[in-house]
């Protein structure tokens, strides 16, 4: 199924091939996509993925499927949509077929009885240098607190949230005025990359594993969508960071009395520059993105 080149370990290359070695990718949103095309280029697409459920999405409630459905579909890979991970999902899935899991933004919590199924383990992809950041918003949180860096961490996946051993990891720093949608993105470069590295190195027994120090854990929460309300009279750099952090979702906003009528207005475009948080273009309710100057003189409504 797989070609994995190698000048070393040839024997055991080819005898991993001839046993049909096979593993299940567990993820969900846009973001999987570049990592499911980057195992197909190295010949090491996955067996089976599992994704979300399809869902009702926009005005029309039209039932959407998930991106990972989309390029398995497209593939020609088979395709779980577990609505839980109970006894009757274990059922659908062959547990004797697959030595590995691969984990990515995947949206469920995986029960000790799934992680402990494959013979190679179950590894997940986090966007931090773990024990930093444990948790569903790792970028954001690393732009929120101004970090000058972060990375990516492919750790053995354990019951106990981002706790696992560390098998592989790549710091990056942090751009000034960089976004979390532009950092997910490059660290998604490099997880890719880093993903088929690391599964060359586990299916030879050539992978190392560092345990976290687990005294050093921080956390981050999940972001709702009142997290993006700014306090304008608030810090400056604080506010930017909140732009920088939340731009994509849940965007950032404030309210304001305009023709006597209070509206949220979305900031679309900002900068920080002589240590004041200045306002480029905004989206008032019920308008259209315009300069935020010309929106203060009364003219956006």
């Amino acid at each position: 199924m797989w070609k994995i080149f190698r000048r070393k370990n040839n024997g055991l290359t080819k005898n991993i091939m001839k046993n049909n070695f096979r593993f299940v990718f567990f993820g969900t949103p846009e973001l999987v996509v570049p990592i499911l095309d980057e195992l197909k280029s190295a010949e090491m697409a996955p067996a089976l993925i599992v994704t979300a459920p399809d869902k009702r999405k926009g005005r029309g409630l039209i039932l959407t499927p998930p991106l990972a459905k989309v390029w398995a579909e497209k593939n020609n890979i088979p395709v779980l949509q577990p609505e839980k991970l109970d006894p009757d999902f274990l059922y659908q899935l062959p547990t004797t077929n697959y030595q590995l899991f691969i984990v990515v933004a995947y949206g469920k919590i995986l029960p000790q009885e799934i992680i402990d199924i494959p013979q190679y383990g179950t590894f997940n992809i986090h966007y931090s240098l773990l024990p930093k950041y444990r948790g569903a918003t790792p970028v954001e949180s690393a732009i929120l607190n101004g970090d000058k860096e972060t990375g990516v961490a492919i750790q053995k996946m354990v019951f106990k949230l981002d706790a696992g051993a560390i098998v592989a990891e790549e710091k990056v720093a942090i751009y000034d005025g960089e976004t979390a949608s532009a950092l997910r993105t490059r660290l998604n470069d490099i997880a890719k990359k880093l993903l088929v590295e690391t599964i060359k190195k586990i299916i030879l027994g050539m992978a190392s594993y560092r345990e976290q120090n687990h005294e050093k854990a921080t956390y981050c929460k999940k972001i709702k969508k009142e997290d993006g309300l700014i306090d304008l009279a608030g810090d400056p750099e604080e506010n930017y960071r909140k732009y920088l952090a939340y731009c994509g979702w849940p965007g950032t906003y404030f309210f304001m009395e305009k023709k006597g009528k209070k509206i949220r207005v979305i900031i679309k475009k900002a900068e920080f520059t002589g240590g004041k948080f200045k306002i480029k273009r905004v989206l008032p309710e019920g308008g259209r993105e315009i300069d935020y100057q010309i929106f203060l003189q009364g003219k956006a409504l």
